[in-house]
């Protein structure tokens, strides 16, 4: 998930020259300017040194830059000139006039292309909710793709931004496998298959030359840990007797988690939650987050479970916003690392595949052990 979703807009930094003109007492431009001018004005206040703008890692980048009007008590108060010939000012740097209006209030952008966003995230919708209602297997080969999509993702990125070259091959037939294996034999099933994914890392890496050989093959096994294994626990949650409910309420709750938080942080969110890692995600989106979770957590267990209650619902809701949360920050945490925005371009909108499964993958296994604790595993 984007780090806009979260709803901090971005704060506007001073990246440039100002926009309101030259100060009051600067020196007049212009060939006409002489010495006796120059005794009636006063001197150029110093104007601070600025920061270089940074990469392009986040949709509000500026809430964690501190130069510039980012307060409301700080206002430019230089401006520069900057023509190499006759001091004229630039023409991004209009003279101030007592007729000109004030400038329009900048609107509150939501930070993403909210029209794409939809359109793309119902045709995702109708894909799982039609294969998984329809025929059970189907649903676990939609989990094969994602995962093989994701794979092909993150390690595109890494080899891209870090120089690190996960072995694609043996991770995306590992990582299929080790989905059906879950679905077809439970825990154990998942558990073999991920540590024969890791060995056929190790080996087929010994291929190439030795140098790299350590970042690579750990590089390679965590994503498979990552992608494929956390992933192996939706299949295990639709082996149920109501697993594909069972499915859609994971689903559910971790969209109503993901739509709570934005809402909310987008509309009230001052407070930054982690802006090291994350500088759009609020703590008021933290709290719509739970409560939207938590709300939607009652009612799906009230009606979709067998066996369920409302109030396994609350704890379930609970565990999702909680889940889904940190899920957020881990691949804003790697996307930071990598220096990059988005881990993909596949879904307009969204970005790719691993941004939208980055609060799925770690909210699968919560989810799959409450409702094993509540209701069994069917």
């Amino acid at each position: 998930m984007n780090d806009s979703s979260w709803g901090a807009p971005p704060q506007a930094g001073y990246w440039g020259p100002s926009d309101q003109g030259p100060v009051q007492g600067a020196a007049p431009a212009g060939p006409a300017y002489d010495a006796h001018d120059a005794q009636q004005t006063r001197p150029m206040p110093i104007v601070p040194d600025v920061p270089a703008h940074g990469g392009d890692q986040d949709d509000d980048r500026g809430a964690a830059r501190l130069s510039g009007p980012l307060f409301r008590d700080d206002t430019p108060q230089t401006a520069s000139y900057g023509t190499p010939s006759h001091n004229q000012p630039s023409p991004q740097e209009p003279m101030p006039s007592a007729h000109q209006p004030a400038p329009a209030p900048q609107k509150k952008s939501a930070g993403r292309d909210l029209g794409a966003a939809i359109g793309v995230g119902v045709g995702l919708g109708a894909v799982i909710i039609a294969s998984l209602f329809i025929v059970k297997a189907v649903f676990v080969g939609v989990i094969a793709v994602a995962v093989v999509v994701g794979l092909w993702e993150l390690t595109s990125r890494l080899e891209e931004r870090k120089g690190i070259k996960a072995p694609l091959v043996p991770l995306a037939i590992g990582g299929a496998a080790m989905v059906v294996a879950g679905y077809v034999r439970g825990a154990e099933g998942a558990w073999v298959a991920m540590a024969l994914t890791a060995l056929a890392v190790l080996v087929w890496r010994m291929t190439e030359p030795p140098e790299g050989y350590l970042k690579d093959v750990t590089a390679g096994v965590f994503a498979a840990f990552y992608v494929p294994f956390l992933a192996t626990f939706v299949a295990m949650i639709l082996t149920a007797d109501d697993g594909p409910r069972r499915v859609l309420t994971f689903l559910l709750l971790t969209v109503v988690s993901d739509t709570g938080a934005y809402a909310v942080g987008w509309r009230f969110g001052k407070h930054k939650l982690a802006p090291r890692i994350s500088p759009g995600k609020t703590r008021e989106g933290l709290v719509g987050a739970v409560t939207f979770a938590m709300a939607a957590g009652a009612l799906c267990m009230q009606f979709l479970i067998d066996d369920g209650s409302w109030w396994q619902g609350l704890i379930l809701g609970l565990a999702v916003a909680a889940s889904a949360t940190l899920g957020d920050l881990g691949e804003s945490m790697i996307k930071r690392d990598l220096g990059i925005k988005d881990m993909g371009t596949l879904l307009p909108g969204h970005g790719g595949i691993m941004d939208r499964l980055d609060s799925l993958l770690p909210t699968a296994p919560v989810v799959w052990l409450l409702l094993v604790i509540f209701v069994g595993s069917g």
